[in-house]
């Protein structure tokens, strides 16, 4: 039997729609434009409370396409309704990721109303960001997704973005460093372009890709303390927590633990693991659904077939890991999508998306670190800006 952990993170999609076209998005169903009904959203928190797996806190991300193309009332509905559920005991944060294009002052409102993080996609300056994310017919989407940026700051709605770094843009650190400087944009998160579903990422064949991220983090990084107006870098604080830990506290990694994220399509169908894996096909495990939450418990679902192939393979992943990797203390197993996707198995470990994201920024902070003396130095691990949901601290699919 596949033991589940304690439910953390719930992952929605309200709609898989897409109102714009990023050449390299993995995103299968991104023209389907069929809605989450409130009736599913209930059902999920029904389920996830009769269960007795959630957590004391629940992270809800509101993800998967572009979630504002659904108006400001389908979210104080849902809200409200999953507010009416939650046991006395148990608290709530949702979070969404936009492409910024439909921020309003509505929008604002919501936001700032229920405390929403918020996460806005924008990939730096505008010879950056327009050579990838464009309309569905061809034109530069930067000077709206900048304007949504701008009308958060002007309402003081906390927020942070996650840049995509492509070919393009890895030679060019100090862009990005002016940019938000002059935007005011104090929460950065960095996506190396990834091979994931469908999408194959020339970077990753790239022999020199390593060396390249490690020089632009590093360079990115000494401006952004130089300039004392950042307050989280991802890729650097994001992992400090997780290397200076206290000896002995073992390290969590719900992508890899059964239930730890609840994935949810707008009809209702369930994953789990990576939440990338939603909308993905793979008939060597029921195309990662196991179960429906109109049809199924969350009981029946860990029972499924498909839960227990993926259960199987992904602790067999984890465990390659553990005995061949150096840097397991760090990130605790990886991540199975992309494992899938560049080693065609979950039972596998080194990717060059944890090269990218775990190695070599925890050498960078290691170096740093040799360097230094950190009882003076060196500023405590900070928490995660409240902008900013646990999955982010991972990557991002839809950045």
């Amino acid at each position: 039997m596949v033991e589940p952990s304690c439910i953390e993170t719930i992952v929605l999609q309200p709609t898989p729609f897409c109102n714009i076209a990023c050449d390299y998005c993995y995103l299968p169903n991104r023209q389907d434009r069929s809605t989450m009904t409130l009736d599913t959203v209930q059902t999920v928190f029904e389920r996830v409370f009769a269960s007795g797996w959630a957590a004391p806190f629940l992270n809800v991300i509101w993800h998967a396409g572009e979630p504002l193309v659904l108006p400001p009332r389908y979210y104080r509905d849902a809200f409200e309704r999953i507010a009416r559920m939650l046991p006395p005991e148990t608290g709530v944060r949702h979070a969404v990721q936009t492409n910024g294009m439909l921020i309003s002052p509505d929008w604002c409102d919501l936001f700032l109303r229920y405390d929403v993080g918020v996460g806005v996609s924008i990939d730096g300056p505008r010879h950056l960001h327009d050579r990838h994310r464009r309309t569905r017919n061809g034109q530069g989407t930067f000077d709206r997704t900048l304007a949504g940026i701008r009308m958060l700051r002007e309402r003081r709605v906390p927020f942070h973005v996650i840049s995509v770094l492509s070919r393009d843009s890895l030679d060019d650190p100090d862009a990005y460093l002016d940019f938000y400087l002059a935007e005011g944009i104090d929460q950065v998160c960095f996506n190396v372009e990834e091979s994931e579903g469908d999408h194959v990422s020339g970077l990753f064949a790239r022999t020199d890709l390593l060396e390249r991220f490690s020089d632009f983090l590093q360079r990115f990084w000494r401006g952004a303390r130089q300039s004392g107006r950042f307050t989280f870098v991802r890729e650097i604080d994001g992992l400090l927590p997780r290397i200076l830990r206290p000896e002995g506290t073992e390290m969590s990694n719900e992508q890899v633990t059964p239930f730890s994220m609840l994935n949810v399509a707008c009809n209702g169908d369930v994953s789990t693991f990576s939440p990338e894996l939603l909308g993905l096909k793979d008939a060597r495990y029921g195309d990662f659904i196991v179960g429906n939450v109109h049809r199924e418990s969350l009981a029946a679902m860990r029972d499924s077939a498909a839960m227990r192939r993926m259960a199987r393979d992904i602790a067999q992943g984890v465990e390659a890991c553990r005995e061949a990797c150096p840097y397991f203390s760090v990130c605790g197993g990886g991540a199975p999508i992309n494992k899938l996707t560049e080693n065609g198995s979950f039972a596998s470990a080194r990717t060059r998306f944890c090269e990218l994201t775990q190695i070599v920024p925890t050498d960078i902070i290691l170096d740093t670190l040799e360097r230094i003396d950190p009882a003076s130095r060196f500023p405590p691990p900070p928490a995660p800006p409240s902008s900013i949901p646990p999955r982010a601290t991972w990557h991002d699919p839809i950045a």
